[in-house]
């Protein structure tokens, strides 16, 4: 489709939204214009839902429609509900952000690199490592090299990474998922729960359905996740997002996800009783670039917003928190493809313009 094509119907759909319909119209014409399966998008405030869609079909050439109680897998963005169960372990004393890993592991701290010694919880939790940047796509370990349940898995892998040679960066940030699997084990230690566990804890406690994996592997009429060729994932957990399970392998629909990210707005003002609203501050914005889950940075017009994004290889997940409008912005897709990933963008530029004021 040629440029003036594009430009045209994005003008004729924004006049239709400016004369009284909804973004749906406009999100469904980038929907097909992209060729994306399915998007979720949503708008809420700490107290209402401004606006919630869930629109396409689960999986590509299919008839199966899309629902609200569509699962997603949510990647990155599952590291600021490690982060949020994090600072409730801190806040009941089953952890410090200075507890060492290796206070809680003694006994992996001689077989380990002594560079990784020092790690505490939050150094964890912030990306504050010298880690390797370990993502689904790395060749090596081997999944023959491990062996029992998810959780020992993820123990020999922890152990295997903390062998490796440190990075040479003389950054102060470098990003790592296995920082986030090392901080979820420590979870699992103070608490004397999985991870799993502490989720549906949370989950239980705010009223969110939270699942893990791909929605479709225990539900086929769940959505499918799509490739970079569109190339719809086949049934079955994918091993190496098992392991990488604290940083980026929880699955939930779109009205339970906005529910956490309300939690989210109450807490940044200051009417949450779970943390107080320093907490969340900490949380969102303690630490340049990236604090505990959470990316933030000011826009051209000096608001302060957090965000973070998830491409666990088949979804695609995009969270924008603006604290001092009391607005966020969640938008959801069932493939990771370039297209997706502009046609999202598109979509949360007309909806900050409808509702970011």
């Amino acid at each position: 489709m040629t440029k003036n094509i594009l430009t045209t119907l994005i003008c004729l759909t924004t006049f239709q939204i400016a004369n009284g319909q909804t973004t749906i119209a406009f999100a469904d014409s980038i929907r097909k214009l992209y060729n994306i399966p399915e998007i979720g998008y949503a708008v809420v405030t700490s107290d209402e839902i401004l606006e919630l869609n869930v629109i396409g079909v689960k999986k590509i050439n299919t008839l199966l429609s899309a629902d609200k109680n569509d699962k997603f897998r949510i990647g990155s963005n599952t590291k600021a509900i490690t982060g949020f169960i994090a600072a409730q372990l801190v806040k009941a004393n089953k952890i410090n952000w200075d507890t060492k890993f290796f206070d809680l592991f003694p006994e992996l701290k001689d077989k380990s690199n002594h560079a990784y010694h020092h790690l505490t919880l939050l150094n964890l939790l912030t990306f504050r490592t010298k880690l390797f940047p370990y993502s689904y796509t790395y060749r090596e370990p081997k999944q023959d090299q491990f062996y029992g349940n998810e959780e020992q898995q993820r123990y020999q892998f922890t152990t295997w990474f903390f062998q490796q040679k440190p990075i040479k960066s003389k950054d102060s940030i470098n990003f790592s998922n296995l920082s986030y699997i090392a901080a979820g084990q420590m979870l699992e230690k103070a608490s004397g729960k999985s991870y799993k566990e502490l989720v549906s804890d949370l989950g239980h406690q705010l009223g969110i359905d939270f699942g893990f994996g791909n929605p479709n592997s225990s539900d086929t009429l769940q959505p499918w996740g799509h490739n970079k060729d569109l190339i719809a994932e086949p049934l079955g957990d994918n091993y190496k997002l098992n392991w990488l399970l604290p940083a980026g392998n929880i699955n939930v629909n779109l009205p339970d996800y906005a529910k956490f990210i309300q939690v989210q707005l109450k807490g940044l003002s200051g009417q949450s009783e779970l943390l107080t609203k320093d907490e969340f501050s900490f949380l969102h914005f303690g630490l340049t670039e990236f604090a505990v889950g959470w990316f933030w940075q000011t826009d051209d017009h000096h608001l302060t917003y957090s965000y973070n994004i998830g491409n666990p290889g088949t979804f695609l997940s995009k969270v924008f928190v603006y604290k001092d409008l009391d607005r966020a912005f969640i938008l959801f897709a069932n493939s990771q493809t370039a297209n997706t990933d502009t046609g999202l963008n598109i979509i949360f530029d007309e909806l900050k313009r409808k509702y970011g004021k």
